[in-house]
Formats: structure tokens, sequence, C-alpha cells
């Protein structure tokens, strides 16, 4: 797990002449690959075209540009399609290849996807590899965050995120992110509606990565309670919300403490964490 951060194959530059060394069809692919994804993260980010941001206030506007806040994932995109920043969209590629590398069986969901880009990276990795027999799900209300019900959740009490029309996406509008990207096809699969009546029924069999980024602790514990059975031994859990916000992390620690998980949380960043799920 150490190496889910290792950084992208590069290509090098080479001597000019008829002795320059030349790269193998296996080595091109992994190049042409790397490229690729390298670009679709950045497109996904708004680091590409240095898309502004929101005010993360009710009622919007936008405000500058700013590189180490999107490359952090501190801001809220105006257009751009993730807001998860750089290192963690780096961290969910690697998971996803770690899965593919590995044989871990199961498909790949995020549960929380505001406008797609964590989902479309993923198909993305699953069209750059040439993977037909896996489906990313796409898990969502599409109408924001919930009101927080603070008699079964106290910690949610007080939560104002559910107040932010910059957080509701449609469904319609993430369709066509991915149609966008030529990425929306029978191997994307969409559960609309709030967790408590998608995520149980859901007809998933197994997951080799599982990504949290519901914020509430209603949100984290019903998503949690829903997929964690499912994710198979060796694959890995992905929680966005872990180091910002109390409530998810409180969801996470109480759910794992109830289930005797101690498995080692690994930082991604300031926000994002991650665990894998012990084999056998």
């Amino acid at each position: 797990l150490g190496h889910l951060l290792a950084a992208s194959p590069r290509l090098t530059a080479t001597p000019r002449g008829p002795h320059r060394p030349s790269l193998s069809t296996v080595q091109l692919v992994d190049v042409l690959r790397a490229r690729y994804l390298d670009l679709i993260r950045a497109s996904l980010t708004g680091l590409l075209h240095e898309d502004p941001a929101l005010a993360e206030r009710v009622g919007g506007g936008r405000v500058p540009f700013d590189r180490e806040r999107r490359e952090s994932g501190k801001d809220w995109p105006a257009t751009a399609l993730s807001m998860i920043g750089a290192r963690r969209m780096l961290q969910l590629q690697r998971a996803v290849e770690f899965a593919l590398d590995q044989g871990v069986p199961g498909d790949f969901i995020e549960t929380g996807v505001w406008r797609g880009g964590a989902c479309i990276l993923m198909r993305a990795i699953l069209a750059a590899r040439g993977v037909t027999d896996r489906r990313v799900w796409v898990a969502d209300s599409f109408q924001g965050l919930p009101r927080p019900d603070a008699v079964r959740y106290p910690k949610d009490a007080g939560n104002m995120l559910y107040a932010f029309d910059q957080l509701s996406v449609s469904a319609d509008d993430v369709r066509a992110n991915f149609a966008r990207y030529r990425l929306l096809d029978d191997q994307v699969r969409f559960l609309e509606g709030w967790f408590r009546d998608t995520l149980p029924a859901a007809p998933i069999e197994r997951l080799a990565v599982l990504r949290l980024d519901g914020d509430l602790y209603e949100s984290t514990m019903e998503a949690l309670e829903a997929l964690y059975d499912k994710v198979s031994p060796g694959g890995i859990v992905i929680v966005d919300d872990f180091g910002v916000l109390e409530s998810c992390r409180a969801a996470v620690n109480d759910f794992r403490q109830r289930r005797g998980i101690t498995e080692t949380i690994y930082q991604v960043d300031g926000s994002g964490v991650h665990w894998q799920r012990r084999a056998g």
C-alpha cells in the first residue's frame, strides 16, 4: 500500500540519431496509458484549464483559481468535475490499479459523487486497461446532502451542507459528464437516491474498491453498513473527508470499533485516508 501514491510513469527524453533506444510495444502502451490518465486527472480536477473556484458560502459566487488549493482539494471547482484534488485523485488511480494488478475481485464504487469526476477516473482506468468485466457504481442522492437527522445521528446536528445548492448535481448532468469523456456505457451503473434506500438492496456482488464521500455521519455509516461486507479480501476502502469532518471520522471510528476492524489507516493527505481489508 505504500506504493499507492508512487509517481506516474513518465516519458523521458532520448538521444536523437540512429542509436536512439526504442520503446517496446508494451512499454509504449504503458507510457501512453499513463499519459492519458495524467491528462484525465488534470482535466477532472480543473488543473488543466485553471478552473476558478466556487465561494463556499450559501449563494455562491466565484473566486480566482488557486493551484495549491486545487491540488490539495481544498476548494469547490466552478466547472471541473471533481473537488478531491490531485493527490486524492492519484491515490484513487493507484488503488484501482492495485486491485486490477493483484486480481482483487469486484467492482468499484463511490458513494457521494458530486459531478462524477472520481467515478469517471475509475471508468477511464478500466477503459485504458481494456477491462470489460467490471463495473463502476455511481451512488448519490443527486439532490445534495440530506438534512441532518439529529435524533438518530447526533453528531450531524448543526451541519448545514444540505443548504448549499453548489453540492446538488442531477443524475442527468453526471451522465452527461461521463458522455463528454466518451465513458458512458453499460459498465457504469447509477444508484439514485438516499443511501438508506439504495445501498442495502444494490445488486453489487463484490467490490475491489469502496470510496466513501458522504461527509455526514449518517451517509458514511449507511454506506459502510451496506457495502463493507462486499469488499473483497485485499480490497481498498477510501474515506474522503476523514481528516476534516468530525462527523465522517466518528462514523468510521464507530463502525471499525463495533466490527473489530484493526487494519492500519493510511493518510492520503490532510483529508483522505484508506485501508486495505485483511486478506483471508
